[in-house]
């Protein structure tokens, strides 16, 4: 295996404000662009030819990697310019690939983190004769997922659109978001046109009697849509939970990049990340939280499961909880931010004025 496709197009809706001015897989988690981790483990796996499919801020990506030579890839870029789904994003690469028809090309989503085995889902791929390999893994509630029931062998039997009902529920096995395609099949998806693999290609691959194969594999697995989810997947990282190999530094319950300034007093728990830049105050406390670069965190503060955007401010004995502060905006001192709340970027929350306990 020496080529792989990373899907990085999407505009990533549901991690707003964190992707108003950074496409999702540029988002830092545990200190370095999330994007970082995929290549990083690619090229642990053997891969030296990417191609990523671009779509949305395509430009930021290639300043940053280059070539990839500086993590020993060759990296290529492509962007499509009306929107593909994720069938018509591959079948746009197709022609910067090397493969020959019968060979396999390794595809990831470009916003899933995962401990995925990625030799054992090549060397699967290749042992059953597979057209397709899909890297499976199981869950505890799949309704908001598609199920994909196999045989005893590994052979796909069908794809079921998130179930609703009890009965629908077959299986707790999920596509997870990694696959190995072989070449030709790659070359006959329809081009020029939106076209979805989960809906569309491997339906009807299945139909015309082509070998779909899956491999479950249960290790860490996380789709970071949502921004709790990302600052969890970041926290995990810190912590060593989600393997990377391009995490910038020893893993533990803190991540603190040179660059920034921690008061000796300030306790960051959690797997807690602070960015090149950034600052923490006197008797401030965060945990399982990601401060980005430039961000200033003032003393007293206190931030749990959080994530505040590059140069942002966030003032003396504020109190955040699963909050989100976008990109520049500033949060006054004495607020109270609970779950799901997101401060747009450049917004400015004056002090005190966002409560949901008293004042005393």
């Amino acid at each position: 295996m020496t080529e792989a496709i990373l899907l990085v197009g999407g505009k990533g809706t549901r991690l707003r404000p964190l992707t108003v001015h950074t496409p999702k897989p540029m988002v830092p988690a545990a200190g370095v662009p999330f994007l970082t981790h995929q290549l990083a483990r690619a090229r642990a796996a053997g891969v030296e030819h990417i191609v990523l499919a671009t779509s949305y801020l395509a430009e930021v990506f290639e300043p940053h990697f280059g070539d990839g030579s500086s993590l020993g890839l060759h990296i290529e870029y492509v962007t499509e310019e009306e929107p593909l789904g994720t069938g018509g994003a591959i079948r746009n690469v197709a022609s910067r690939l090397r493969s020959d028809p019968d060979d396999p090309v390794l595809i990831f989503n470009g916003d899933i983190l995962t401990g995925l085995d990625i030799p054992a889902l090549i060397s699967t791929h290749r042992s059953s004769g597979a057209d397709v390999s899909l890297h499976l893994t199981r869950v505890t509630d799949p309704r908001a997922y598609g199920l994909v029931p196999t045989d005893s062998a590994g052979r796909v039997q069908a794809f079921l659109e998130k179930p609703q009902t009890p009965e629908e529920i077959v299986t707790d096995q999920i596509n997870a978001g990694a696959y190995v395609f072989r070449r030709s099949v790659i070359d006959a998806i329809p081009v020029g046109r939106p076209v979805s693999v989960e809906r569309e290609t491997f339906p009807e691959l299945l139909a015309s009697g082509a070998h779909l194969q899956g491999m479950v594999d249960s290790t860490y697995w996380l789709d970071l849509g949502t921004p709790g989810a990302f600052v969890r997947g970041s926290a995990d990282l810190v912590l060593g939970r989600a393997p990377s190999p391009a995490v910038p530094g020893r893993c533990g319950d803190r991540l603190v990049l040179p660059s920034a300034t921690v008061a000796s007093d300030a306790k960051l728990t959690g797997g807690t990340v602070v960015g090149h830049g950034a600052t923490v105050g006197e008797g401030a406390r965060i945990s399982g939280s990601a401060i980005l670069d430039g961000a200033v965190i003032a003393p007293g503060a206190v931030i749990t499961d959080s994530l505040i955007g590059a140069r942002a401010h966030v003032g003396a004995r504020s109190i955040l909880t699963g909050a989100v502060v976008g990109d520049g905006a500033s949060v006054g001192p004495d607020n109270e931010l609970r779950e799901g709340v997101r401060i747009w970027c450049d917004a400015q929350i004056p002090a005190a004025s966002l409560r949901f306990s008293s004042d005393q």
